[in-house]
């Protein structure tokens, strides 16, 4: 494996993800466009089917920050809200070996803002399980910074395939595996305590 042979360590990912994309022959076109914003950095604890507990750093690098705001650049409200989305995203990708290709905000309830997410800090973001359907999932939570409180939200997700929610797309099934792989390449990036790259 090529990644061995460059001896990629997770200090090295940008690296690790470029090899692992170019060993499996997979291209951003067959993945496609997929979420702009990665807002997880790092995996720290997985209780699979339970919690999950992740973080988010946020560098003056993100292009956004520059027109929110200038001269007082803090990360949109809507933005933090969405690294909840994809810590309780990640939790069921992980929980299930990625049983499903899509996961998608359906409803967020009881969102509350606390302290700016200014560059330079790290959010600690922790997700809870609360109820698990076949087509979507609840999560409670929430968001900090240095303990104060950034986000907290109650929200449910919508969890399918492509394939089954659009029987009529030709190549539903293919692009469910192509994004699944994706997903599988991205998470031996996040979470190193259990490689993912397959």
């Amino acid at each position: 494996m090529y990644c061995d042979a460059f001896n990629c360590t997770p200090n090295n990912l940008l690296l690790r993800y470029a090899i692992a994309f170019w060993e499996t022959g997979l291209s951003r076109l067959e993945v496609g466009p997929g979420v702009k914003f990665h807002l997880i950095d790092r995996i720290t604890s997985l209780e699979p089917g339970k919690k999950l507990v992740c973080y988010k750093n946020l560098t003056m690098a993100e292009e956004y920050l520059f027109d929110h705001f200038p001269g007082f650049p803090v990360m949109p409200g809507v933005l933090m809200l969405e690294t909840l989305v994809q810590a309780g995203a990640w939790l069921l990708r992980l929980s299930e070996d990625f049983r499903q290709s899509m996961i998608v905000l359906r409803d967020a309830r009881n969102v509350k803002y606390g302290t700016f997410m200014d560059p330079g800090n790290r959010m600690e973001v922790k997700v809870e399980l609360l109820e698990r359907t076949e087509t979507g999932a609840t999560f409670k939570g929430s968001g900090s910074k240095n303990g104060q409180s950034t986000v907290n939200a109650r929200f449910t997700v919508a969890a399918y395939n492509l394939c089954d929610s659009n029987p009529g797309l030709a190549d539903g099934a293919q692009r469910d595996e192509a994004l699944i792989k994706g997903l599988r390449l991205r998470a031996g990036l996040i979470w190193t305590a259990k490689p993912a790259l397959g």
